[in-house]
């Protein structure tokens, strides 16, 4: 992945964490709306003092996790959502804020449900459990040290209370188990998706790979080079010309004769990669059908372009097929020049002309119709 995809993703996974935090800051705040309601109706009789430093101490901890957010520093750590802390945090302070309840302890217990489901998607089984644990354990201690001090009022109330909050945080255990394999097979079955949609991605590739390509000799064949040649033309900037070629191999039926169509195909892939060697990057050459090719040099001047294809000749009247013994090939070529406002097939016509004036010239041999194109 390059930085710049990186960079992306990390910006999106912040947004994301920026979000969660703002719904367990708005739990936070709720809590709070709650304990308003417990001291409207006079089930919160707590100390003024007590309730200020939970409350500053709760808002604090929150400012500490916005900073961690804020500052990207929550990215070094495993979980960059940092779930678990925040859960465990979360049930400190409850169980701190509940501390101050005599007789509506019991119907705050489902703030302990809300800061769990925080972590059902995002923890894993273990952890989960372990913060669930701790709720109880807090819940049930804080009960246990007001009986020991002779401060609990209703024993079994809170022993009730203690059974219900159990049975619960074992079935969102066990929910958090499963909502965590669910999780694991979807990301499965999108990882497999994923691959088939690449393998499928190369299948496609391939297939348009085989629809552009000549089996022979490897280049472009005549349909995709007419597609490259229309497209180039298209882009064609005013001042500039292409180079458009068509070649064919001389004597290309007396060689299929006498040595065989094994040995012309041979000879056609050597032409093909002697051509290769002598163009550039960006040249566009193709098998135009039998043994005839045609090449497009885009940006070219009349003198460059013909100083290629007379190095092309040259090159192809020096070349050895491998395992075929044969002399004297040659290449005629009749070369043109695209203008802007030019055709494509015309262009090929005056191509095809100086083609048939260079066979009819004496072959292996380069000749041109240079027509004044449109600046």
């Amino acid at each position: 992945m390059n930085p710049s995809s990186q960079s992306g993703t990390r910006s999106s996974l912040q947004r994301l964490l920026l979000k969660r935090f703002s719904m367990a800051a708005a739990t936070y705040a709720l809590t709070g709306l709650l304990c308003g309601v417990g001291a409207f109706t006079g089930l919160f009789n707590a100390p003024p003092l007590a309730v200020l430093s939970i409350a500053a101490l709760a808002a604090l901890s929150q400012i500490l996790f916005l900073g961690l957010f804020l500052s990207r520093f929550n990215l070094r750590f495993a979980d960059p959502s940092l779930t678990e802390l925040q859960v465990l945090v979360a049930l400190v302070w409850l169980t701190a804020l509940l501390s101050l309840f005599s007789e509506g302890r019991g119907s705050l217990l489902v703030i302990y449900m809300l800061i769990l489901l925080f972590g059902v998607f995002q923890l894993p089984p273990k952890v989960f459990a372990r913060c669930a644990l701790v709720a109880f354990l807090g819940f049930a201690g804080l009960n246990l040290y007001e009986a020991y001090t002779l401060q609990l009022r209703a024993p079994r109330m809170a022993l009730m209370q203690a059974c219900v909050l159990s049975v619960v945080l074992v079935w969102l255990c066990l929910f958090a188990s499963y909502a965590q394999a669910l999780r694991q097979r979807m990301r499965k079955r999108r990882f497999a998706l994923q691959a088939h949609q690449d393998t499928l991605r190369g299948m496609m590739r391939q297939l348009e790979d085989l629809a552009a390509t000549d089996e022979l000799t490897g280049l472009y064949n005549r349909r995709h080079f007419l597609r490259l040649a229309s497209r180039e033309l298209e882009g064609l900037r005013s001042g500039r010309q292409h180079g458009l070629a068509l070649l064919d191999l001389d004597h290309f039926k007396r060689i299929n004769d006498m040595h065989g169509h094994a040995a012309g195909d041979r000879v056609l892939q050597t032409f093909a990669v002697v051509a290769r060697a002598c163009l550039r990057e960006g040249d566009v050459l193709a098998r135009y059908g039998g043994e005839e090719f045609v090449l497009l040099l885009p940006n070219t001047e009349a003198d460059q372009f013909s100083a290629c294809c007379e190095r092309l000749r040259e090159a192809f009247s020096h070349a050895e097929p491998l395992g075929v013994k044969l002399e004297g090939l040659s290449v005629s070529i009749g070369m043109t020049l695209l203008g802007v406002h030019d055709d494509l097939d015309d262009a090929l016509q005056r191509a095809d002309q100086a083609l048939y004036q260079a066979k009819r010239e004496g072959r292996n041999r380069c000749a041109a119709t240079w027509e004044q194109v449109d600046a």
